[in-house]
């Protein structure tokens, strides 16, 4: 199956799963069915975390640029590590893409300028962090640069992946370049380490 097919059912599929979290009438198994009317998808549990780099989040504050969570992701700010630490819940799986609900947004509190990434899909073997824009196209927004721990736990009926030490960085120069427009900003570049992040995903052995 193509990823770009991949990435789409994955998306249907967070997106039921953020409805039911907003309280629109949406049966709480039309997820599972979505989910397992494609056999190389499964529904799945678990949190993708993001972790703003060192000196990444003041560089953000000079500039005004805020990160906030997407509903139901949260979003939390330490003052005495200065980072913010983004959660997202995991909701599917298919192969090595793993997708979550909710997302989360950067935003100029100067100009009022914002660029959102909804329902964040994190692939472990392709590295890459795709996201639905807020044009409603999706892109990858950002890149595993590397993964300091893998670890697989399984009990016959379930089998849970564990990713630590993510270190992520935005695409590319000319991707850095977008957003620094977007968001009338030069704070950000494709050299820096962004963030780092741990990703556990619990799934239903088949």
């Amino acid at each position: 199956m193509a990823r770009s097919r991949v990435l789409r059912r994955l998306r249907n599929v967070a997106a039921l799963a953020i409805t039911g979290a907003l309280l629109i009438s949406v049966p709480a198994a039309k997820a599972n069915e979505l989910a397992f009317g494609n056999p190389a998808t499964t529904t799945a549990t678990g949190v993708f975390t993001l972790t703003t780099g060192p000196g990444v989040q003041p560089a953000w504050d000079s500039a005004g640029i805020t990160l906030t969570a997407v509903s139901p992701g949260t979003a939390t700010f330490s003052t005495s590590a200065a980072t913010t630490k983004l959660s997202l819940p995991v909701v599917a799986k298919t192969g090595t893409a793993n997708a979550t609900a909710g997302g989360f947004r950067l935003t100029n509190t100067k100009t009022k300028e914002s660029v959102r990434c909804f329902l964040p899909t994190i692939d472990t073997r392709a590295r890459v962090i795709d996201c639905v824009l807020d044009a409603g196209y999706n892109s990858t927004l950002f890149k595993i640069d590397s993964i300091a721990t893998r670890e697989f736990f399984g009990n016959g009926t379930f089998r849970t992946s564990v990713f630590t030490g993510m270190n992520i960085k935005i695409t590319s120069p000319e991707f850095a370049k977008v957003l620094n427009d977007a968001l009338s900003t030069t704070v950000f570049s494709a050299s820096v380490t962004v963030a780092t992040g741990e990703l556990t995903v619990t799934r239903r052995i088949p």
